[in-house]
């Protein structure tokens, strides 16, 4: 292994020790802590799919496999909070949780996994909220099936949002409005930590209740007012065009859980960790429940097979309705944002700012975190505006991503560090149970980049760099 790799690992792990475990001795409760959690996963962009999952599957398997993911991630949430001192040392990000169990290789590989879902989670979401901030009445061509290339571009088909529902001959372009959202998270990347941004989050959290229960409640009324008789949830298209709705309908309920920041969450909480992240993660899927679940099934029950990928374009009526979720769906991503933005963020402040440690380098810390941030941001704005078709690599960003550390990594790791139950039966249940979610959720990762790669096969001739759709 390289010099810097071990310089990187030993910098992380000094900063850790002089911190009292990265925050390990934090100041949030587990309230903060349901904030956090409920701001990185429950996202409109993540859950207004769900009807569209449940229409590629149907009612028996996609109810199912909704419950099913929603189970799973809640025990997965629970096994990394519990091995937060397995070994009697805080571990305070993911990475230094992997080192701990794995060794430096496991250091080196949730790092990549981290980066990779945090780009492009942070890319999707700045086409999206551009997408809600300026979303027109448009057709979408329906070249491909593919859930996140159309949840990026929903917002051009669910009526007039927001700068279009005001001004419908207004020359602002979609590139316009990431930059106007990039130049916001610039700004809340000033704040110094996760902790810090716990009022953000509790203003992210209602914002996910706000959008729930608009949407959900004008999706009721649609459905009430639609003739029921015309109302399917038959199965259409071809075998294979099935199969491959049905691969990312799975990918798209798997993905939908994403949550790659937990031990980092941890480390803003009071001690007991474990106490206080238990109640916070119970209480931000009590939120998820509420919000994923009704919404799925309000949805496919109102529209059936017909229900659009983003289940505001289904709705018609009222209008200013659709305004309303889309201003909740920006304040919430938002959050969302600045939480994927953290571990790229620590690790620079730990290989740099560390060495600024006199008592005077306070301003030049400041000015070096502005200009790292104005980096990151400026690269990741121009990725967005460039290639508003971004989202047909967001299935390939959680595969790689999100599935290793939400699914895969805390069931094995829970077995490697040997927190099994003493009695033989259980203890040969827990690694059935372990063994079955690492190699199902890898299957699905698997069926889900298979999917994505037949899209962009699809769609590769219909891209266009700075396309103002």
């Amino acid at each position: 292994m390289s010099i810097s790799r071990v310089d990187g690992e030993e910098l992380e792990s000094a900063a850790q020790e002089q911190e009292g475990g990265g925050g390990g001795s934090g100041k949030g409760t587990w309230k903060h802590a349901a904030f956090h959690v409920a701001t990185t996963i429950a996202t409109p962009a993540a859950y207004a799919p769900l009807p569209f999952a449940l229409a590629s599957l149907g009612w028996p398997l996609g109810v199912g496999s909704l419950v099913l993911g929603t189970l799973t991630t809640w025990y997965s949430s629970l096994l990394v909070a519990s091995l937060w001192q397995w070994d009697g040392k805080k571990h305070s990000t993911y990475r230094l949780l992997g080192k701990s169990i794995y060794g430096s290789w496991g250091y080196w590989f949730i790092t990549m996994f981290q980066q990779i879902a945090s780009l492009g989670n942070n890319i999707a979401i700045q086409i999206a909220a551009g997408s809600s901030l300026k979303a027109r009445q448009t057709t979408l061509p329906m070249i491909s099936q593919s859930i996140p290339f159309l949840i990026l571009t929903a917002s051009f088909v669910s009526s007039q949002a927001i700068y279009k529902y005001y001004d419908s001959d207004g020359s602002l372009t979609l590139q316009d409005f990431i930059i106007f959202f990039g130049a916001l998270e610039l700004l809340l990347s000033q704040l110094p930590d996760i902790h810090s941004l716990r009022w953000v989050n509790a203003l992210c959290t209602f914002s996910t209740i706000g959008f729930a229960a608009t949407t959900i409640g004008v999706t009721i009324y649609n459905g009430k007012n639609i003739d029921r008789d015309s109302i399917s949830y038959g199965f259409h298209g071809s075998t294979s065009a099935k199969n491959f709705r049905a691969f990312n309908a799975l990918g798209a309920i798997a993905f939908s859980f994403g949550d790659a920041m937990l031990p980092e969450i941890q480390s803003t909480v009071i001690e007991p960790a474990k106490k206080s992240m238990y109640k916070g993660v119970s209480a931000a899927y009590s939120i998820i429940i509420l919000s994923y679940w009704q919404l799925a099934f309000s949805g496919y029950w109102a529209f059936g097979s017909q229900v659009q990928p983003y289940i505001l374009s289904s709705l018609a009526t009222p209008q200013w309705t659709i305004v309303m979720a889309n201003i909740f769906a920006v304040i919430q991503i938002s959050g969302c944002f600045q939480i994927y933005c953290r571990p790229t963020y620590a690790y620079f402040e730990n290989q740099v700012l560390s060495k600024a440690s006199n008592g005077k380098a306070w301003i030049r810390k400041s000015l070096l975190r502005l200009c790292f941030t104005s980096i990151y941001m400026a690269l990741i704005t121009l990725v967005a505006a460039a290639m508003p078709f971004f989202g047909d690599f967001v299935s390939i960003c959680g595969a790689v991503g999100f599935t290793p550390l939400d699914f895969v990594f805390p069931a094995l790791a829970f077995l490697k560090a040997g927190k099994m139950p003493k009695n033989p039966k259980l203890r040969c249940l827990v690694q059935g149970i372990h063994l079955t979610i690492a190699a199902w959720f890898s299957v699905v990762a698997v069926l889900g980049c298979i999917g994505a790669v037949r899209f962009i096969v699809i769609d590769i001739n219909t891209y266009k760099f700075f396309h103002d759709m």
